[in-house]
């Protein structure tokens, strides 16, 4: 199952947590709204990744570019172009890695677990053996400077509703997922995945009512997302 899965420096605390510029938020809508192919939102995924090795450099541009790597390979993988999609999470890690080691922060630890987490369902049983306990290593990194950061406690939750029985915890998952929306700072994109992850770890547990309730809930976030409305409709 696929996951849809801040710190400020007193040197500089004008400039972290990065503030997402405008430009960028079509590319990470056009994913979450799953209303264009693939290879349409590659021409927004290509306007936006060369706006921002023209207008950004050193860290500010290693995150957005390992967004940019992040959203492409999330397009790819939902059409099962698993090659297409890891080629652009690796991306995604290296421009993540590249931003660590100009400055630590929580946004660059989440962004290495979160293309390494979508990277690990486009790849092998044996790099997901190899590679697995990192995503919650680096959650975990990030929630260290950050502890209110929303999108590192859903890394680390998700464990708990996707990861196949027995290694799941249904009923853990939903409790930790449940807990971010009053302990994280949660963003537009980060309410959708907590609310379909519990919608869908309801699913699991052959709770309908509950799990309709929150998979509706995501639906007013994103209403045309194809996989929150396939959930749905397999529930009738």
């Amino acid at each position: 199952m696929v996951f849809f899965i801040t710190l400020f420096f007193s040197a500089a605390p004008a400039l972290y947590p990065q503030v997402l510029p405008e430009w960028y938020i079509p590319l990470r809508e056009a994913v979450y709204e799953q209303v264009l192919p693939a290879d349409s939102v590659y021409q927004t995924y290509y306007n936006v990744s060369t706006r921002a090795k023209t207008s950004l450099t050193g860290y500010e541009q290693n995150m957005i570019l390992s967004r940019c790597e992040y959203m492409m390979g999330r397009a790819y993988l939902f059409e099962e172009r698993k090659n297409e999609a890891s080629a652009h999470f690796e991306s995604g890690m290296d421009y993540a890695q590249k931003a660590l080691d100009i400055h630590e922060t929580a946004e660059a630890w989440v962004m290495l677990s979160e293309n390494l987490s979508q990277n690990i369902a486009s790849r092998s049983v044996f790099y997901a053996m190899a590679n697995g306990l990192n995503v919650e290593k680096f959650a975990k990194n990030a929630l260290s400077i950050s502890p209110r950061n929303a999108a590192a406690q859903y890394l680390i939750a998700a464990r708990w509703v996707y990861a196949p029985s027995p290694f799941n915890n249904l009923r853990r998952g939903i409790e930790m997922m449940t807990a971010i929306q009053t302990d994280g700072d949660m963003g537009k994109d980060d309410m959708f995945n907590v609310y379909s992850a519990i919608g869908y770890a309801y699913i699991q547990q052959r709770n309908h009512t509950q799990a309709r309730i929150w998979l509706n809930r995501s639906l007013e976030i994103y209403p045309t997302n194809k996989y929150v409305r396939s959930l749905l409709t397999d529930l009738r």
